[in-house]
């Protein structure tokens, strides 16, 4: 049994470090500007499938496949044999289907068949193993999904019988000079809301506090990196690039969301004392500077957003592994039962340093630079509330951080609980893949200016998108 449970790892590592190197290898191409475009079927654009990689798209797939195989390393010690052995590898190659499938996709049926593909995914993930509170937060997770996924298909069949067409380059050519009337400004706001409950924005994110801290860190880390940036991704590639007139129009409303998406989710982190919803709800904190950069309508802006995006996907998922490594060592994630770990694991605090200063937006790590380019983007389009709300945000963030420190960290532990040291086998399989996302933060940091330009190309290809509809569609005559 041993030897198969071996194998099944094996495997699992290889295919994730292969899909890493086809995705870095796609990142290398487009990075020059070419757009890599492939017929399903041969049948051409746009009547066919369209597989599309763009420099917006490559950076996508490209830190997808860095958590994947991060994961897949952390996950020989964070998950039990029995999960395991119930197809957990299995699902997680099935999930990165969906979600290597949704940053690929040149239209929109096929992206909702990869949001499909992610929920059945996820959803099993989410419930393996059947613990109570798994099956409570699958249920609330599920049922919100399902509603948006609904939402999702029926704003596709209103904008086939609208426009006549699923694919993005020629809804995007057909709808680029049109006024807005009420019908597409409808579409836009039913996609704004499907991809609204995807990416958890406020007033509809309370399924992940809810759900994100009931399965194993592993799988929660996986979650809270990649899940609701499938969502924000479809908001640039639909709303930003086929419906931008309407956008305009919903200008004011994506501000708002953006303001009370920040706010809401930090002070639900603020208020919490148990580590992984503390984390949880600072994803939806950090979705809001995602959807600030979207609503500011510049180049500028989203260039700053997908800088964020790249940030932001490697500190979550890095602080849910450090969390991991914590209750690894005392047993719990509620920050009054922990303590003492700067001492007995000196190096595990070093990681989370970096990683809580990184997502609080402080020099010299990828958080400050990103933050940085959302607010000078905010100021030079004159939208200064939302500015400060982003600054005060980030003041909380950096408070929850500390409070954090202060708990788990530097207090000695509770009476009665003692830090256990960890094992080599521990060292090797959960620190090393923290570290690795650790060094990939610092690296962002230090290298800001290559993924400065790597980003404002991927905006670029977004705002502009007349190579991308010239690309995909002449491929089709072709």
């Amino acid at each position: 049994m041993a030897r198969f449970r071996n194998f099944r790892r094996r495997l699992a590592q290889i295919g994730a470090f292969a899909n890493l190197l086809a995705c870095i290898a796609l990142l290398i191409v487009t990075e020059t500007g070419q757009i890599q475009v492939s017929q399903m079927g041969g049948h051409p654009a746009p009547y066919g499938i369209t597989l599309v990689v763009d420099a917006l798209s490559a950076i996508m797939l490209t830190i997808a496949a860095v958590i994947v195989f991060a994961v897949v390393m952390y996950s020989r010690a964070a998950i039990d044999t029995n999960r395991e052995r119930f197809t957990y590898y299995p699902l997680l190659g099935c999930l990165l289907l969906g979600i290597n499938l949704a940053f690929l996709t040149g239209d929109l049926f096929t992206l909702y068949v990869a949001f499909e593909i992610m929920l059945m995914a996820s959803f099993v993930l989410l419930t393996l193993g059947g613990e109570r509170g798994q099956l409570e937060g699958g249920l609330k997770y599920v049922i919100l999904n399902v509603v948006g996924s609904t939402l999702f298909l029926i704003a596709i069949g209103l904008t086939y019988a609208v426009a006549g067409t699923l694919n993005l380059a020629d809804l995007a050519q057909r709808l680029a000079d049109a006024p807005a009337p009420g019908i597409t400004t409808v579409l836009a706001g039913l996609f704004l809301v499907a991809f609204g409950i995807k990416a958890a924005i406020f007033p509809l994110f309370f399924w992940l506090p809810a759900s994100y801290h009931t399965p194993p860190i592993a799988i929660t880390a996986l979650f809270g990196g990649l899940l609701t940036k499938v969502g924000i991704y479809s908001m640039w590639r639909v709303l930003v690039m086929v419906f931008p007139n309407e956008l305009t129009t919903l200008q004011p409303l994506l501000f708002a969301l953006a303001m009370l998406t920040m706010v809401t989710g930090v002070l639900g982190a603020v208020a919490q004392m148990d580590l992984r919803r503390l984390l949880s709800f600072h994803i939806v904190s950090q979705i809001g500077y995602l959807l600030m950069g979207t609503a500011l309508l510049t180049e500028a802006g989203l260039t700053g957003a997908v800088f964020f995006m790249i940030h932001v996907i490697l500190a979550k998922t890095a602080l849910f592994f450090i969390s991991g490594i914590a209750h690894e060592a005392q047993g719990s994630y509620d920050l009054k039962k922990l303590g003492g770990l700067r001492a007995m694991h000196p190096g595990v605090a070093l990681l989370f340093i970096v990683a809580a200063f990184s997502l609080a937006g402080l020099p010299p790590f990828s958080g400050f630079w990103a933050k940085l380019l959302l607010i000078r983007a905010g100021l030079e389009a004159g939208q200064y509330l939302v500015v400060a709300v982003a600054l005060g945000v980030s003041l909380l963030t950096l408070y929850s951080m500390v409070k954090i420190w202060n708990e788990a960290f530097w207090t000695p532990p509770a009476p009665g609980r003692v830090a256990a040291m960890l094992t080599w086998e521990d060292r090797r399989s959960l620190m090393f893949p923290a570290a690795l996302l650790v060094v990939l933060i610092v690296s962002v940091g230090l290298l800001a200016e290559p993924i400065y330009r790597l980003s404002a190309q991927a905006a670029e290809t977004v705002m502009q998108p007349t190579t991308y509809i010239e690309t995909v569609l002449i491929e089709g005559e072709e």
